[in-house]
């Protein structure tokens, strides 16, 4: 799941034009997009000779879990990118998004533990659903970041999701929040010219009097729920169901 995980990070930063990551030059700005591509390429290609692998009774039912999932990222981040262009994105779209772009990694990741451990298909299911949603507070975690977060704690530069005018949660709920707020801010986002910094102050200040941070928060608070219940249904040792409500507790109220 890391090397999935990473060769996804190697792409998106490679399509996104993002330089740095955890306080670092990214692969591409450091040897180039050719090389960030194969580099992407290969790490998939090792997650799946690692996975195929393993010698157990449902090797394939892994691999194709996993390979489900990688599709899965991958429309998530065709639609991520299309968002860019298009004028309007419903909060429904963005949402969805994001359930293929980061909680399908995630619930494959929860859902691959189930099943090589030899958990029942329920147990597969309901950790699966765990994880989706657990991915879910994590994205709109990311997103408050992308907004609010500090550049020495995120690795970051500052307003790095408004800078780039991305269509990120809190943004797409401020849109379509049918205030005054979000149809300033959807004038703001629509200007063709280069933003000062005096536009960014100003777009950070609409999504919030627009209510799309306050919404963000809420539904990462609802997603935390939900992926607690999903885990009590599991009926997992005390000791790993504790870590793993303190995992998705963090990943919904986290600062890096």
């Amino acid at each position: 799941m890391e090397l999935v995980h990473n060769f996804s990070l190697v792409h998106d930063d490679a399509m996104d034009r993002d330089a740095v990551r955890r306080h670092r030059e990214t692969v591409w700005k450091v040897y180039g997009v050719p090389a960030a591509i194969l580099a992407g390429d290969a790490l998939l290609t090792l997650a799946l000779q690692v996975l195929s692998e393993l010698a157990t009774p449902v090797t394939q039912t892994a691999v194709t879990m996993l390979n489900d999932a990688v599709q899965q990222l991958i429309e998530g981040q065709a639609l991520d990118l299309s968002f860019e262009t298009r004028g309007e994105v419903l909060l429904s779209e963005c949402v969805a998004m994001a359930g293929k772009k980061t909680a399908a990694l995630m619930s494959c990741a929860c859902g691959l533990g189930a099943l090589v451990s030899g958990g029942s298909a329920e147990q597969v299911r309901l950790l699966r659903a765990f994880g989706a949603h657990l991915g879910l507070a994590f994205q709109l975690a990311d997103d408050l970041l992308g907004i609010s977060g500090d550049p020495e704690v995120t690795g970051k530069p500052a307003h790095n999701d408004l800078w780039t005018r991305k269509k990120s949660l809190p943004v797409v709920a401020a849109l379509t929040s049918g205030t005054d707020a979000g149809r300033e801010l959807a004038a703001l986002y629509g200007r063709d010219e280069r933003w000062e910094h005096a536009d960014l102050q100003r777009a950070q200040a609409l999504v919030e009097r627009a209510g799309g941070l306050a919404w963000t928060r809420e539904e990462a608070d609802r997603r935390v729920d939900l992926a607690l219940s999903s885990l009590a249904a599991a009926d997992l040792d005390p000791g790993a169901a504790a870590d793993l409500g303190g995992l998705v507790r963090l990943a919904a109220r986290r600062d890096h």
